[in-house]
């Protein structure tokens, strides 16, 4: 029988520190809705030739949760559930917890990945095998979104489709461009690379420690490989229209050095969309039988119809279902909205808040 879940502290360090070929990490805060998955997808990949507790190893970090999120963890065979170091002044969460557990890790290469992730059959020895391929110290995969009601369906694609635009992977993974990014849901690294980039401690106070870590693997040329995985792994991000609204608030400001330019172009997009059609009703009500009038309605349609089509093509670039794309004109004004909110947060306040915790920034 499978030994039972471990309870670490960081005075268990293992003597046999280089053992195991992968260590995956997951930092949990309050995740009994989600963490039951993602662990059963992970553990589920223990097999003859990769043995969970033999060539790898599964860590959870149960950052000071309040619900059940700690006893979901334990409940899992030879998963270790540890506790994070005292978050210090200046530390997030999330890299407090992720360093704690980079420091007790024993495997070769480092994965951290979120708690509300769920894994494919064979992604974590594909992922490896993926890095040694390219070469590369730093491998992120960006996952398959899933979305539930009217709000999450329209809004996720336009953030996506912007984040497509502003980080085209392609662009990332050269590595004689200085474009950077990586999505922290699906972070593998070589440990050696982690030692070279400082680990999490080097991005203690990052809100986006994902993107700071992928900007070093970048300066110091550790090798760096961001795409698109809906092979490999897929994730409900938010649960809830108010943790989206939260999260993105967060982030947006962070992602978008022109969050403002942003706005204003988005906003422009409910202009065209509403206001083009409307000035060409206008012109069929009060001109329908003048000719020249009626041509003009024709004329603003079809500016209508390209300026349709290109919105959703832009749309497209989420990688989102196209019954998502077409409804996301309707989160416009929300994504507007968002967009001003956290440039007002970030910039003006300096502070953010997530998961009952407030950082500066």
């Amino acid at each position: 029988m499978p030994e039972a879940a471990t309870e670490a502290t960081p005075e268990t360090k293992s003597e046999e520190f280089h053992g195991i070929e992968l260590t995956v990490i997951v930092p949990a805060r309050n995740e009994e809705d989600c963490l039951g998955a993602c662990l059963e997808s992970l553990v589920s990949q223990s097999s003859e030739f990769f043995e969970l507790g033999c060539e790898w190893e599964l860590l959870v970090v149960d950052d000071g949760s309040t619900d059940r999120t700690r006893a979901i963890a334990a409940n899992f065979p030879n998963v270790t559930v540890l506790s994070p170091q005292k978050l210090e002044k200046g530390w997030t969460g999330k890299a407090n917890a992720c360093w704690t557990a980079a420091e007790q890790a024993r495997g070769q290469w480092l994965l951290f990945t979120d708690a509300d992730t769920i894994h494919e059959a064979g992604n974590l020895r594909r992922a490896i095998h993926e890095a040694e391929k390219y070469n590369v110290g730093l491998l992120s995969y960006s996952p398959k979104q899933l979305v539930s009601g009217l709000w999450q369906r329209a809004l996720m694609p336009l953030v996506f489709s912007e984040l497509a635009l502003a980080y085209p992977p392609e662009k990332v993974s050269n590595p004689e461009l200085r474009i950077a990014a990586a999505n922290g849901q699906f972070l593998l690294i070589r440990r050696e690379a982690y030692r070279v980039l400082g680990g999490h401690a080097s991005v203690k106070g990052d809100i986006l420690e994902d993107v700071e870590l992928a900007f070093l693997a970048k300066r110091r040329k550790v090798g760096l490989r961001f795409r698109y995985a809906a092979d490999a792994l897929s994730t409900r991000m938010y649960r809830t229209v108010g943790t989206m609204i939260e999260g993105w608030t967060k982030n947006l400001a962070l992602l978008f050095g022109n969050c403002l330019i942003l706005a204003a172009w988005r906003a422009l997009d409910i202009f065209l969309l509403i206001g083009v059609p409307f000035l060409a009703w206008r012109y069929w009500r009060y001109g329908v039988w003048q000719l020249p009038w009626f041509t003009a309605g024709i004329l603003l349609l079809l500016v209508w119809l390209r300026i349709v089509w290109r919105f959703y093509a832009r749309a497209a670039k989420s990688n989102f279902p196209a019954s998502d794309c077409i409804l996301s004109p309707l989160a416009l004004p929300l994504f507007v909205i968002l967009l001003y909110r956290s440039w007002f947060q970030n910039k003006v306040l300096h502070r953010v808040s997530w998961k009952g915790r407030h950082y500066p920034v």
